[in-house]
């Protein structure tokens, strides 16, 4: 029976750590939520809910690592110039692959974009804020602590398909998400998701995956008013669809339903694959290498 719980050197397994992770995290979540009740609304306005899962997330990691007697560093969470860099690098990166989409079904005949009445710089403000929201929050989740522990106990290619395809589960229940339209927006997901743990592996830092999935979602829904994952956007630029295939455009879900985003995802990958990454740092050494 010990051994269910204790691997050969006496350390909890990684698996009873994700689970502990997650333990953790639902009544954290809970707890902030119902604290954030309690701020004015005005205030409340201000902060997307996004935040209490982000916070949740980043909370039980670090509770988790405490127990281990690790910090946040050992993630790939340490706040340096060189996060920095990979952060505006990755933004720079997501923005430029959902551009290339975008331009790509624009050359296909797939849409065109008029300029929307009322938005400004403040909307484009609200738009990062939001979708920094949603990047730390899915990327501590999806490439933090679990997946972390899933690499050190599976190996890498085991916990990289099995969070890809959690990830993508993750988003079934979006609008949109049915017929072919499914199947492709799943595909993609699942593609995102794998070369978004890519850029863990190459850096040993969140910071490039948080980058990226922040570009790409702003970029997509904020600048140029697709759906993102199926959610509405009021972007600065509206998209006018010219009636051509979903497959090709994404229709109302957003580009992620695209086969251009099928083949963006693929190069985007293989380049990766071929980078032979930054030395992490020493903090988030020992996560890159487990």
């Amino acid at each position: 029976m010990r051994h269910a719980f204790l691997d050969d050197q006496g350390a909890v397994r990684n698996g009873w750590k994700v689970l502990g992770f997650f333990a953790l995290m639902l009544p954290l979540g809970a707890l902030l939520g119902g604290l954030f009740q309690l701020v004015p609304a005005s205030a409340r306005g201000l902060v997307p809910g996004q935040w209490i899962g982000a916070l949740s997330a980043l909370a039980a990691a670090w509770l988790c690592l405490r127990a281990e007697g690790r910090g946040l560093a050992s993630l790939g969470l340490r706040l340096d110039g060189r996060f920095l860099r990979d952060l505006a690098f990755g933004t720079l990166t997501g923005f430029a692959l959902i551009a290339l989409v975008a331009a790509l079904v624009f050359a296909a005949g797939g849409v065109h974009w008029i300029r929307t009445p009322g938005q400004g710089v403040h909307d484009l403000l609200k738009g990062a804020w939001l979708y920094l929201a949603v990047a730390c929050f899915e990327e501590i989740l999806f490439r933090g602590y679990p997946f972390q522990r899933s690499v050190r106990g599976i190996g890498f290619t085991a916990a990289q398909l099995a969070f890809a395809l959690f990830f993508a589960l993750g988003h079934w229940g979006n609008p949109g998400m049915a017929g072919a339209t499914k199947a492709w927006a799943t595909l993609n997901i699942a593609l995102a998701a794998l070369l978004l743990a890519l850029c863990w592996r190459r850096t040993g830092s969140l910071a490039l995956p948080i980058g990226v999935h922040l570009g790409w979602n702003w970029t997509q829904g904020t600048l140029l008013g697709f759906g993102v994952s199926g959610t509405a956007d009021r972007g600065w630029w509206t998209p006018v669809f010219h009636g051509r295939p979903e497959w090709l455009t994404g229709g109302a879900f957003g580009l992620e339903a695209s086969l251009v985003c099928t083949l963006a995802c693929g190069a985007a990958m293989i380049a990766l694959w071929r980078w032979k990454g930054t030395a992490p740092s020493a903090g988030a050494s020992t996560a890159s290498a487990s």
